[in-house]
């Protein structure tokens, strides 16, 4: 028997029409498959692929991009309804449609706005077999509008308070993110106290003083437009009522103070939402979101729970320091009564929230697209819940199905389409419309009658591979209508295949449920139905499993000890395995101490950590199998204390498999003296070209007694090797026989090649000639070869002996060259070498810089520009401009040989420089030459220019002689450096006193010619400070100073020494004591009668306030009040201090700001500074001897003890 797969025919009863629809939907209709080869002949009407959202929101600062793709044969066309009729697109010159697509593009970026094109848009795709329609997309362009301007007050309240600081933001397209933040866009931290609600407003349980600051601030962030709106900032204070004074507390009202509450701990309640119960409503498939949040001083707490029922575990979290609970995906068995509970220490709250889950429509079974032949029948189904119930609608290519024309294959049933005896004029795309208050679903599902004989799409002689003793699946994909029958065949001659053995899908694959060896063979796929035949050949080869025949097996080492794991895995021939180990189903340690032969793993210096499972996997393309074993680690069986030391040498080197270029060396290790030998290290010798010198050739694990080494040809190698443990490295083991390799041509050139000229004529080659090693024969040469880069010549080349150096005579000057270099021996040429470029010598330029010419900046600097001279000129590497210049000034024409030029030196094509630290007011002349590796070429004509005026150094000395009781006589040397023609001099003068204090400055200007001053009608017996310098047109010089005192009169020092004479006296000494003790009494007695006698301004409040620790604060600066006469309101004079308690004062200033300068007119530095300090009122009085400062008054002292 054949086996076969077609659809079932019976009679039933009409009572039954429902389920015969339901069947005939199931067997007959056939979806079209996706397949690019099939839809290119095949009619399909269309199909919307793309399309964009149903609620568009558009970035108004972009291009509008309205998506409607779709896919039929033939292409369908497109066409737009906007607001319910036609689009025009044409009339529109900023609206295209994207080529073969039906996208709408409104280009507002060069013109027009977005405002414009708001609307609602539906697209029809449409073709000769029908019209599909998108949704109604509702297009909006996003909106961020700014905050309205407000004028926020600032709160004040009391600690303990609850506030609500309320955001508002303005109303925007999408609703904007809220988030608070500080002036520094830092977000404010909230807590079980402080939190955001889900209206934005920022919600304080209770308020500290902590909270007080004036940069609460709401911001707004729209996401669709990238942009973020600032609220007006929120100043708060919190104030501490116990800290208060009781007559600051007495003024402070209740309207004052945000709100009435008192700050005294509370019981909690809800700030949001009010009352005892609320409703919320929420669609299917959102998220709902619950909120409390509760006032109360300590903070509440808030619990939630279901009343008739428990709140779903992986869908409900809490947000928001559980004020917020938020249930994901949710559905209608979520509605019911949630109850929020505020708790703290005085009291407990409740409030329960209704919740109703209502439901957009939403789809239990979409109609699909039927593919009938004629004659056939079947149904489209459109089947939708929600809450409340989605009424159904049907269109038919997009019309209203009641005005659609008529098709007398088509009954309408509510959700139901019933189609019998289908012609290919029934083809057309049908919407189902399912829609209630809350939104709407539209469906589109094609009907294509279709008659196209069997078609199979799975590749021909499609290869499958298999493992023995497991399913294998043969696909037949396949199309035609009417539905074809599937029938299968195995072999050339066609042998049935029995359905007790195989399994056929209604999809055509063929299932073996155990495939065994003798399932190998070509399988035969056939396609029928009434118009045709089609069919495929595959092919299905059975592979033998991947198996381990010897398994890794269970292990007990000791610490330090090495553990092996053996592994050996049989396959398919035909399949090629990989095999891994793993440790504890994880990677292997990255360590040198696990090794992975073939067929085992080896762990050397086993430790603690190694313990575990080890997991062989062997994977094929196929299958895969693994194998595990446990490894144990226990702790050595004692024994006596080792000996550690390094390992002995290795010994009974031989080499084996002698090649040209390779020799397998072997060896047997020495005793490792109680340490594990971790490498071993590979030298070699090579007796020809470096006898007795050792090199490194290679290392290996210490597990490893064999290396296999590359060898160099024409070498006379010998080998040793050392052993390496955790102590060190054994001695060398005795040299192995010798072995010469054959020779070779060289497999290397010589490195660093260069060319450089030495003279004008000539090219210099060197280069970096090989060694022995590198020669790899007898008879190393060198091949130089040598060409003009810019000409046609010929390689000229010479093979010169073991040098490094080669000399080309008779070149022209500095022409660029190629050059190679290449190695050769008696056995032949290493490979092509590299070909460098260099250069002939180098001769001097010859030609020399042209314009060149001076713009003088100022005084000191100026700036040289010159044209570049031709590059062929230069005769060489360029390698800069040189400048010489030089003063010569005041220069004898004797001297001028012996001028002292400067030079500067500008890199590379600079054609300007600049020259600084040039001499004002001097002559110069200066050169230009160019620069190349040999020298310099000749120098431009000579430029001169003139350096303006600068300001003149100090004068070189300044000495005072000849002073007399009234007279000073001042001698100086002009500046050494003038820096142009002097103008005048300028002396400013002052007189010094005992104590260092300045008097009034004077200043005198001199002429320029002169070198000596007198000064006249000084005071005797007084020092003086003098500044001199000079100046120029330019301005003035550096000054300098000096100090000198007139002489003294030798009659007021005779009264001085008398007067002295008497104040040494004992008795005259006691009675100024008694003077100054009396004095000081009488001033105490006046002082203490000052203060406590007058009259008391503030004698009511002092009666009010009996307790002298209670006093008003001043408003001002927070000071306490004082007392103090009618006189204390006079303005504090300069140098008097004032006491927290009390108030002295003098009626006149004994100085003043005034009295610093001379009247009004104080004189100031040129930098702004104040000099009139040091002259004024005390220079004023009459001082006879030598001058002293006014003593401090008895008053001022008091004022000043603190």
């Amino acid at each position: 028997m054949q086996l076969k797969i077609m659809p079932k025919k019976k009679r039933l009863s009409a009572g039954r029409v429902p389920l015969i629809l339901f069947l005939c939907q199931m067997i007959s209709a056939l979806d079209v498959p996706l397949d690019s080869k099939l839809l290119e002949d095949l009619v399909q009407p269309p199909t919307i692929t793309q399309q964009s959202p149903k609620d568009y929101i558009v970035d108004p600062r972009e291009n509008i991009v309205i998506q409607c793709e779709a896919q039929g044969k033939p292409p369908p066309s497109f066409s737009w309804t906007r607001n319910g009729t036609h689009f025009d697109i044409d009339k529109d010159p900023l609206v295209t449609m994207k080529a073969g697509s039906g996208t709408l593009i409104m280009n507002i970026m060069s013109e027009g706005k977005a405002e414009t094109y708001e609307g609602v848009y539906q697209c029809t795709a449409r073709n000769e077999r029908g019209a599909a329609v998108s949704n109604n997309i509702v297009v909006r362009p996003s909106r961020s509008p700014l905050w309205t301007k407000e004028k926020l007050e600032p709160i004040t309240l009391r600690s303990g308070q609850s506030l609500v600081l309320p955001c508002r933001p303005p109303i925007g397209l999408p609703p904007a993110i809220i988030f608070w933040m500080d002036n520094s866009f830092q977000r404010l931290p909230q807590s079980e106290r402080v939190s955001q609600g889900l209206n934005g407003d920022l919600y304080f349980s209770n308020v500290l003083p902590e909270d007080s600051r004036e940069d609460y601030i709401c911001y707004a962030r729209f996401n669709h437009t990238q942009t973020i709106q600032q609220k007006q900032p929120i100043s708060v204070k919190v104030i501490l009522v116990d800290e208060l004074n009781d007559t600051i507390a007495a003024n402070l009202s209740d309207t004052e103070v945000y709100g009435a509450k008192s700050s005294r701990e509370r019981p909690p309640t809800f700030l949001t939402p009010q009352g005892n119960a609320s409703n919320k409503e929420e669609l299917r498939g959102n998220v709902l979101s619950l909120e409390c949040i509760a006032e109360g001083l300590p903070t509440p707490v808030i619990y939630w729970i279901k009343e008739d029922g428990t709140l779903p575990i992986n869908r409900t979290f809490y947000r928001n320091f559980q004020k917020t609970l938020q249930i994901t995906q949710v559905s209608e068995a979520d509605s019911g009564k949630y109850q929020c509970i505020a708790k703290n220490a005085l009291g407990v709250i409740h409030h329960t929230i209704s919740v109703t889950v209502k439901a957009a429509p939403y789809w239990i079974m979409a109609p699909q697209n039927l593919v009938l032949s004629p004659g056939e029948d079947g149904a489209l189904i459109c089947r939708a819940n929600g809450n409340p119930k989605p009424r159904i609608s049907w269109l038919s290519n997009g019309v209203p199905i009641e005005i659609a024309p008529d098709d007398p294959s088509r009954k309408i049933n509510g959700d139901t389409i019933i189609f019998s005896s289908v012609q290919e004029r029934s083809s057309a795309v049908y919407q189902c419309n399912a829609s209630n208050e809350y939104g709407y679903l539209l469906g589109n599902a094609f009907v294509n009658v279709l008659a196209e004989p069997p078609r199979i799409l799975t590749s021909e002689n499609t290869l499958y591979q298999v493992i023995a003793n497991r399913p294998a699946l043969l696909d037949c994909a396949f199309f035609g209508s009417p539905l074809p029958t599937i029938e299968w065949f195995k072999g050339t001659k066609g042998s049935a295949l029995r359905e007790d053995t195989y399994v056929l899908h209604e999809n055509g694959t063929l299932e073996i449920p155990v495939a065994q060896k003798d399932s190998t063979g070509t399988y035969t796929c056939v396609a029928r139905n009434k118009l045709g035949m089609a069919k495929n050949e595959v092919h299905l080869e059975i592979k033998d499993p991947t198996r381990i025949i010897k398994q890794p097996e269970y292990a007990v080492v000791q610490r330090g000890s090495t553990v092996s794991f053996e592994c050996k895995v049989k396959h398919d021939h035909t399949l090629i395995p990989t095999v891994i180990w793993l440790k504890d189903n994880g990677e292997l340690p990255s360590d040198g101490r696990f090794t992975v032969d073939k067929d085992q793993l080896v762990v050397a210096d086993v430790s603690d950590n190694d313990g575990g499972t080890y997991t062989c996997l062997a994977n094929t393309t196929l299958d895969n199998v693994s194998a595990s074993a446990v490894l144990s680690v226990v702790a050595p069986t004692p024994t006596p204390a080792p000996i550690y030391d390094v390992p002995n040498p290795p010994f009974d080197l031989e080499l084996t498999d002698q090649l040209d270029k390779s020799v397998q060396l072997s060896w047997t290790p020495g005793d490792d003296n109680n340490s594990p030998i971790t490498k071993f290290i590979i030298e070699y010798e090579d007796a020809m070209h470096e006898a007795g010198l050792w090199h490194h050739q290679t290392e290996v694990p210490g597990t490893q007694t064999t290396a296999q080494l590359k060898l160099s040809p024409y070498v006379n190698y010998s080998f040793r090797v050392m052993a390496e443990n955790s102590l060190g490295r054994s001695l060398p083991s005795e040299a192995s026989e010798q072995y010469l390799t054959k020779a070779a041509e060289p497999d290397k050139n010589p490195v660093t090649v260069e060319g450089l000229g030495s003279e004008p004529d000539n090219l210099v080659i060197t280069w970096q000639p090989l060694n022995g090693f590198e020669s790899n024969g007898p008879g190393l040469q060198y091949k130089v070869s040598w060409r003009q880069k810019d000409g046609d010549d010929e390689w000229t080349s010479v093979v010169v002996a073991n040098v490094s150096k080669y000399i080309v005579s008779g070149t022209p000057t500095f022409v660029p060259y190629l050059i190679k270099v290449q190695a050769l021996n008696d056995v032949g040429f290493a490979p092509e070498p590299a070909v460098v470029m260099g250069h002939s010598g180098e001769d001097l330029p010859m030609v020399a810089p042209g314009n060149v010419h001076v713009t003088v900046v100022n005084s000191t600097l100026a700036e040289v520009h010159w044209d570049p001279v031709p590059l062929k000129s230069v005769r060489g590497h360029l390698q800069g401009y040189r400048i010489y210049y030089w003063t010569d000034q005041n220069s004898s024409k004797r001297n001028r040989r012996h001028i002292e030029k400067k030079i500067l030196t500008f890199q590379g094509s600079k054609t300007h420089g600049m020259l600084p630290g040039l001499e004002p007011f001097s002559h110069y002349t200066l050169n230009v030459r160019v620069v190349n590796g040999k020298g310099e070429g000749p120098a431009s004509p000579d430029r001169v220019f003139h350096t303006p005026e600068g300001v003149p150094s100090a004068p070189s000395s300044l000495k005072i002689v000849n002073p007399t009781l009234d007279s000073l006589t001042l001698e100086w040397d002009p500046p050494s450096h003038p820096n142009g023609i002097l103008t005048e001099y300028t002396l400013k003068y002052q007189p010094i006193n005992l104590t260092h204090e300045l008097g009034p400055l004077v200043d005198l200007k001199i002429p320029a010619n002169k070198t000596r001053w007198t000064l006249k009608n000084l005071n005797f017996s007084t020092r003086y400070k003098f500044y001199f310098y000079a100046q120029t047109s330019a301005g003035s010089g550096s000054q300098i100073t000096e100090e000198a005192v007139t002489t003294v009169d030798e009659g007021k020092m005779a009264m001085a020494s008398r007067q002295v004479d008497i104040a040494t006296q004992g008795w005259f000494i006691g009675l100024m004591c008694a003077v100054a003790l009396l004095i000081l009494i009488l001033l105490i007695v006046c002082f203490i009668r000052r203060n406590k006698g007058g009259k008391y301004p503030v004698k009511e409040k002092e009666d009010a306030h009996p307790d002298p620790e209670i006093q008003p604060m001043k408003e001002d600066d927070g000071t306490f009040g004082e007392y103090s006469d009618a006189e204390d309101h006079k303005p504090l004079k300069k140098g008097s201090r004032t006491p927290s308690d009390r108030t002295v004062k003098k009626e006149d200033s004994d100085d003043s700001l005034v009295d610093y300068g001379e009247g009004v007119n104080g004189q100031f530095n040129e930098d702004g500074s104040f000099i009139g300090q040091y002259s004024g009122k005390k220079e004023k009085e009459p001082a006879e001897g030598n001058e002293s400062s006014e003593a401090p008054s008895p008053v001022n002292a008091m004022n000043s003890f603190v």
